[in-house]
């Protein structure tokens, strides 16, 4: 498949490193020569510097034969107008954009823009990915990091292990024969920094980062187990009043189950627009940095706070405030991978990287149906697959065990039909399984070999 991938930062650059690792011939197009350059010396694939929405650049980028355009600029204009003059000058079959503006995206959800005017196949966006991942932390306290798969009935939960978690030092065989009815697996465990696929006989130890792969059913049982409680979050402040802010507090108001929730924003304009569009949410005007501020917003009342301004050492130091202040639950939006590590020695319990999100949700939609989800985990350290088995697949009809997977790959779930079964390494891979699979990222390309996923692309 010819990918043009217009848009050379962290988003197009992870896009194009998934795509062009998978055997396609992609180009990258960007007004920024160094990025350019810097992608076509990492990557297997082509550059083109120059403007993404100009007939010359795309026809140089060979828009004429090219099978989908993604257009992951900074601007919005340019991704729209990218994919117009795809469609109407390259006829290029499938056109994909990223879009920020929430009158773009109300005017394009709300059909106002028909298909023959603004010719965008799958609109992304940021915004809406981030505050979907903030509802889906705040559902689930005691993780820094969660993500649902199999249409929600597996679920991926990263944790930390504390002190006094009651299962350290146990080798995971054991907890297994331990803990027979519980469906989860632990697929990855970082320590010390570094990221890895668990054997049977490792253990776990303090501070570990663990990654689960659950039945949705079991998942209360297992952070129980793994020394975590699940508080209901009843009050929550966001600190943050813009795209992503505005739009987790109007999913917290519509949720049947009341949640009390209160913003804070420094831009008088745009706290007067959340304040406009939310019924039930008490908006205050001032820095959420400011001690008084979050004394009015009652944060030491606070189940849990929210940080998503467009500063990420702004939303670090808000939080670490706000957990000084007495807040038990404190989540960040970080933009910068880099950033990452500062989060356990700052006592902060979780964060959301936009771009993360972003880059999943752009591989769901350019896969087809075979790859039916993507989660890239961290920095791009690893990737979670949901994939249905094909009948040429190397591992149909296979039991687990005698599947020569990479060291870095673990399968956390199987389904069978409608049944989703915890996978044990007897365990037979069928045709028609879905199954959902942890895979260091050096490992990606041979986990997709053998499922034969990389083929079955829109």
């Amino acid at each position: 498949m010819k990918v043009i991938i217009c848009g050379a930062g962290q988003v197009g650059w992870q896009i194009a490193r998934h795509l062009s690792g998978e055997n396609n011939d992609v180009t990258v197009v960007d007004n920024n020569a160094e990025l350019v350059r810097r992608a076509t010396d990492a990557l297997d694939v082509q550059g083109i510097a120059g403007f993404a929405s100009y007939p010359d650049i795309l026809d140089a980028a060979g828009a004429r034969d090219a099978d989908m355009i993604i257009a992951a600029t900074h601007s919005d204009e340019v991704n729209m107008v990218t994919c117009q003059v795809a469609h109407s000058v390259f006829a290029v079959p499938r056109k994909i954009a990223r879009l920020r503006s929430q009158s773009y995206l109300t005017a394009i959800y709300s059909d106002l823009y028909r298909r023959d005017h603004m010719p965008i196949d799958v609109v992304i966006s940021p915004e809406r990915e981030v505050a979907e991942a903030a509802l889906q932390r705040l559902s689930a306290p005691a993780a820094f990091d969660t993500e649902n798969f199999m249409n929600g009935r597996a679920q991926l939960l990263g944790i930390t292990l504390d002190d006094d978690c009651p299962v350290l030092n146990t080798p995971l065989r054991q907890l297994t024969d331990l803990f027979s009815t519980l469906r989860v697996i632990v697929v990855g465990v970082r320590r010390d920094g570094v990221l890895f696929a668990p054997s049977a006989g490792d253990q776990l130890f303090a501070q570990d980062q663990i990654y689960l792969c659950a039945n949705a059913e079991d998942t209360a049982r297992a952070m129980e187990i793994f020394g975590k409680q699940h508080a209901k979050q009843e009050r929550v402040v966001i600190i943050g009043g813009g795209n992503v802010g505005l739009a987790v507090a109007e999913a917290l108001e519509k949720k049947t189950d009341r949640i009390r929730a209160k913003v804070i924003e420094r831009n008088r304009a745009c706290a007067e627009r959340a304040a406009d569009a939310l019924e039930r949410t008490i908006v205050l005007h001032g820095d959420g940095m400011n001690q008084e501020i979050l004394a009015e917003a009652s944060i030491d009342r606070a189940d849990a706070v929210l940080c998503v301004t467009d500063d990420d050492k702004v939303n670090m130091l808000t939080a670490v405030r706000a957990k000084s202040a007495g807040c038990p639950m404190t989540i960040c939006l970080v933009n910068d991978p880099s950033l990452v590590p500062l989060m356990t020695p700052l006592k902060i319990d979780a964060y959301i990287n936009p771009r993360a999100t972003t880059v999943s949700s752009i591989l769901r939609h350019i896969r087809h149906g075979r790859v039916r989800g993507v989660y890239s985990i961290g920095d791009a350290e690893a990737e979670v697959i949901e994939a249905q088995v094909l009948s040429t697949s190397p591992i149909s009809g296979k039991r687990i065990r005698e599947i020569d997977f990479p060291e870095g790959a673990l399968v956390g779930a199987v389904m069978k039909g409608e049944k989703l079964i915890k996978p044990t390494g007897e365990t037979r891979i069928d045709e028609g399984d879905v199954i959902v699979i942890f895979a260091l990222a050096a490992d990606v390309p041979e986990v997709e070999r053998l499922m034969q996923v990389s083929i079955d692309f829109f």
